[in-house]
């Protein structure tokens, strides 16, 4: 059930130039599956008419914490690196659909860029449930490298840079970790990847699931702004998504 809470802002935390990590809390924080996200109005910013869709980093549910991962892009992001610890955020939450966590098996999560933001809960849940998830982050060079030791908790986690910088060079789909057996993948990040993923998983014959990161502008499927269009027609990304199986649409892989 989806729900309207105002949250108080705990920490505010610059991860570099253009990342911060915001830390929310609500006594009324409901459960939160890895992969949905939240659509928080942005005051205090007159060109920001729109909430902006942010996915959900980490959830700490018996402590009522939010975690968002959030890349300053704009105005309104612009405005949320600005937020200081006890001022209010106005936020729709959950909303959309969530990953498919797998009973067994040797699951993959590939994160490029921004888009590692909902791999780290993912990672969580998987731990809690007794599987052994390997993570995969792309960046382009070292200083992308972010929350390292969090993801570390609870995946064995290789990275790659596009310098060169930190593991191995090149991008994701590089990796001599993709040599190995895995039974399922799952990946956030530019589209451009994620296609990438999607037609190795496919040559693999490996279940695959993504993240699509389509503009949404309500989150509740009325505006009908982030429709993509799949083997079954046209659906929206904020209701019928943002996770789809890539077998579910029409990329040619």
């Amino acid at each position: 059930m989806k729900k309207i809470i105002d949250f108080t802002v705990k920490e505010n935390q610059r991860l570099n130039d253009d990342t911060i990590l915001l830390v929310l809390h609500s006594p009324e924080l409901p459960e939160i599956k890895p992969g949905q996200f939240v659509n928080i109005r942005v005051d205090h910013s007159p060109s920001t008419f729109l909430r902006r869709p942010i996915s959900v980093h980490d959830v700490d549910k018996e402590q009522g914490l939010l975690y968002l991962f959030i890349k300053i892009v704009g105005c309104g992001t612009s405005t949320m690196g600005e937020l200081h610890p006890g001022e209010k955020l106005n936020i729709i939450l959950p909303l959309g659909n969530s990953f498919t966590i797998p009973f067994f098996g040797r699951p993959l999560l590939i994160g490029g860029g921004c888009g590692v933001a909902p791999i780290l809960h993912l990672s969580r849940e998987m731990k809690a449930r007794g599987l052994s998830p390997v993570v995969l982050i792309g960046t382009r060079a070292s200083k992308d490298i972010l929350r390292k030791e969090e993801f570390e908790k609870y995946a064995t986690v290789y990275y790659t840079t596009e310098d060169g910088s930190f593991g191995e060079k090149g991008y994701v789909t590089q990796h001599s970790i993709l040599n190995e057996t895995f039974d399922s993948i799952f990946c956030c990040g530019p589209e451009v990847m994620m296609k990438a993923v999607a037609a190795y998983a496919n040559s693999k014959n490996i279940e695959c699931e993504v993240s699509l990161e389509n503009t949404m502008a309500c989150g509740i499927g009325a505006c009908l702004c982030c429709v993509t269009d799949t083997k079954e027609g046209n659906k929206c990304v904020c209701t019928e998504g943002p996770i789809f199986n890539i077998k579910d649409l029409k990329w040619q892989i």
